[in-house]
């Protein structure tokens, strides 16, 4: 069907190159030159379609994009194009989850939701848009902070997980960066099927923040860096979740060893490199609990859990 088209309007490109043109008081001899003929077919072929459609937040009905279709002859780089608009939406709305916190006194601050663009999706659909599409919702994946306030009664009951290291106190720059770093942990809990990125949660360090250098690992060398010794901080949580039982999904060590945990048993850390990752994979709510001694120079993570449902390991 696709070359009958193209042969008719090959067809009416010779007629037309075979014409007398009256009004301009000259004469067209002979059919148009095939390389004429190809350039304004190559033009026909990727004009523009008068329509635009509208990709949406599927719950919010926010216009996040305007997608104009083309009819375009070579479909493998029409798909690229496609792909690369999908790709630059993923990246604009692709984000982790934020967990929510626990107060202290029953409470939960708001997280924020994981929300994931099924890129695969949104090309088929793009490709296979119709005339009468004037608004499309965008294939995403969102899942909230899988707890409330009622799920997560006596959720610091019981601990089902812990591990301790110790620091030098003396070293002012290390003790702070570990303390900074805890604290923003502390009372993080997970739903069932919550996940928690480090990096997301602690943040960048920064000396505005009151992070200071102190050293830290980079290329099998220790140096001087903002933020040295919160690896202590995630090492010493990547084990209490392992013993908690709990998922890990991304996991990274350090180029050489560190002396506060068994090697092979570290969670090295770096903002916009390697994070530690994991998933609260049982049917119910655990918290992250941390306590730090900045005298005896000490970091305890807990994973916390309520009695009834601490029974249920």
């Amino acid at each position: 069907m696709r070359k009958k088209c193209v042969s008719t309007m090959i067809l009416l490109l010779m007629m037309a190159g075979c014409s007398s043109n009256v009004a301009n008081g000259s004469q067209e001899e002979g059919p148009l030159p095939v390389s004429q003929m190809t350039a304004h077919l190559s033009q026909l072929s990727e004009k523009k379609v008068e329509y635009a459609v509208n990709l949406l937040h599927p719950k919010t009905k926010d216009i996040l994009y305007s997608f104009i279709p083309t009819v375009h002859e070579n479909q493998d780089e029409y798909k690229k194009e496609i792909a690369q608009i999908a790709d630059e939406l993923a990246n604009s709305l692709d984000q982790a989850m934020v967990p929510a916190k626990y107060t202290g006194n029953g409470q939960l601050t708001e997280g924020k939701s994981r929300v994931i663009l099924d890129e695969s999706k949104l090309v088929d659909m793009l490709l296979n848009v119709r005339p009468l599409d004037k608004t499309l919702d965008l294939p995403l994946e969102v899942a909230e902070p899988n707890v409330t306030a009622e799920t997560v009664k006596g959720v610091n009951e019981v601990v089902i997980g812990s591990y301790k290291t110790s620091f030098d106190s003396s070293v002012i720059g290390r003790s702070q960066n570990i303390f900074l770093s805890a604290n923003e942990i502390n009372q993080i809990v997970l739903g069932p099927g919550d996940r928690f990125y480090f990096n997301l949660v602690v943040g960048e360090r920064t000396t505005a923040r009151g992070y200071q250098k102190a050293k830290e690992i980079v290329n099998k060398e220790f140096v001087e860096g903002i933020g040295g010794g919160i690896c202590q901080t995630s090492s010493t949580l990547y084990n209490a979740v392992a013993e908690a039982g709990l998922e890990i999904i991304e996991l990274h060590s350090h180029s050489r060893s560190v002396g506060y945990v068994p090697a092979g048993k570290d969670a090295t850390v770096s903002w916009g490199g390697p994070d530690f990752k994991f998933m609260n994979n049982k049917d119910y709510p655990v918290m992250i609990k941390t306590i730090v001694d900045k005298q005896s120079g000490s970091i305890e993570v807990q994973i916390l859990a309520s009695k009834q449902n601490a029974a249920k390991v």
